[in-house]
């Protein structure tokens, strides 16, 4: 049974008027506290990004690192956050150097960075290289057959940009074998020998006891002897926690300055910064032995009401995520309590038991948080059976956007 369908004049009509309203990537006046209680009338999904937690968990890992240099990882358009809003914040903050994965990226950091130093993670090819003269970005040169054709090309240009040197030491990924830079390490000692950083990266960062980062950092150190002079780089946002031994003379946080626990199975030192919530639109009244959603996967095991909420995996609520009668799914805040997921995420819906809820506690109108508040960015990656990285690059594609904590202009 529906929840008093002639009720239609609700009071988050009025706050959502008053809300603060942003185009996608736009930057919004500083929300009060009670922001993600509000919901845009034009949409389901309201996705608030706090600029200013950024900025905090920035400064935080740069303590962490003490005199070590600490960069920051904007690639996947700040991971899902707005590239140039986070680059504006954290170049606010004090932020030298930035990481973007490709030459498109690098040349909207360098939009709101102008005198910063900008690397680019995928490299160059001999098409693009004409590129990092313009912006002043410095490829990574992740084989012998890009080094070759990186320095033909500063040869011809005369550029003396510099580029970033990487080396495998174990992830089996990008960057020349530790023989291969061995063998280089003398063209360290010749003049305009175009290094400008030695880096590598580590695969298991987060498990400080594994064998492979063991050997990663021993690796690294020995090779690191081998080009003195030059700045080396090794740690991410985990490796930043592995002690001295890792964090050489840069640091390149990614995933943590947005939120995600750098030390799983530890408090999470970062602070909290996405809040996805959606507007509800149904109280519904479902007997026990329905089914609800797509697949009839979930079935009442007692009389329930369901809230249906305007948020679904095209607003990066991942389908991964659902209830089943075999599997819990993710979980919601309704009314400031924990409710479970009833059934499959759908593009644009998904369904919130909140039966255990007071009579008259939820209404037509109201929000439902999904990530924020006590549940954070890791634990609905978890319910997903993901990562929060793959979470937070998937936000945000429909939502309603409100950034708060942004002392920055655009």
């Amino acid at each position: 049974m529906l929840v008093d369908e002639f009720d239609i004049v609700k009071t988050y009509f009025t706050a959502a008027a008053a809300a603060v309203i942003t185009p996608p990537m736009a930057l919004a006046e500083p929300l009060p506290e009670s922001a993600g209680t509000l919901a845009d009338p034009e949409t389901g999904g309201t996705l608030i990004i706090d600029l200013a937690a950024i900025a905090a968990n920035w400064r935080a890992l740069a303590r962490q690192a003490l005199t070590v240099e600490c960069a920051a990882v904007v690639k996947a358009n700040g991971y899902g956050m707005g590239i140039e809003p986070v680059t504006t914040t954290l170049a606010a903050a004090g932020c030298k150097t930035f990481f973007v994965a490709d030459l498109a990226e690098a040349r909207r950091v360098r939009t709101r960075a102008r005198d910063a130093t900008v690397y680019v993670l995928d490299g160059c090819t001999p098409e693009g290289s004409p590129a990092f003269v313009e912006l002043n970005a410095r490829p990574v040169i992740n084989s012998m057959t890009e080094l070759a054709e990186w320095d033909a090309f500063v040869a011809a240009r005369n550029w003396q940009g510099g580029a970033a040197l990487q080396v495998d030491t174990g992830m089996n990924r990008l960057g020349i074998s530790p023989d291969e830079a061995a063998a280089l390490a003398p063209r360290t000692q010749t003049e305009n020998h175009g290094i400008a950083l030695l880096m590598s990266h580590l695969a298991c960062a987060e498990l400080p006891d594994h064998p492979l980062t063991v050997s990663q950092i021993k690796l690294f150190r020995d090779l690191r002897a081998l080009y003195r002079g030059i700045p080396a780089s090794l740690a991410n946002s985990s490796g930043i926690f592995l002690g001295d031994s890792a964090l050489c003379d840069l640091v390149r946080p990614g995933a943590a300055l947005y939120g995600v626990n750098p030390t799983p199975g530890k408090p999470n030192p970062m602070q909290g910064v996405v809040e996805l919530s959606g507007r509800i639109l149904q109280i519904r009244s479902v007997a026990e032995g329905q089914a609800v959603g797509y697949g009839a996967t979930w079935t009442a095991k007692r009389a329930s009401r369901l809230a249906v909420v305007a948020v679904g995996y095209a607003d990066g609520l991942m389908r991964a995520a659902s209830a089943s009668d075999s599997a819990p799914g993710g979980m919601a805040i309704v009314a400031q309590k924990p409710c479970p997921f009833a059934g499959r995420i759908s593009m644009d819906l998904v369904c919130v038991d909140v039966t255990d809820l007071p009579d008259g506690t939820v209404h037509r109108g109201d929000v439902a948080t999904f990530i924020g508040g006590s549940i954070a960015i890791d634990d609905f990656a978890a319910a997903a059976g993901t990562i929060g990285y793959e979470v937070l690059t998937r936000l945000g594609m429909r939502c309603h956007l409100v950034y708060r904590g942004l002392d920055a202009n655009p």
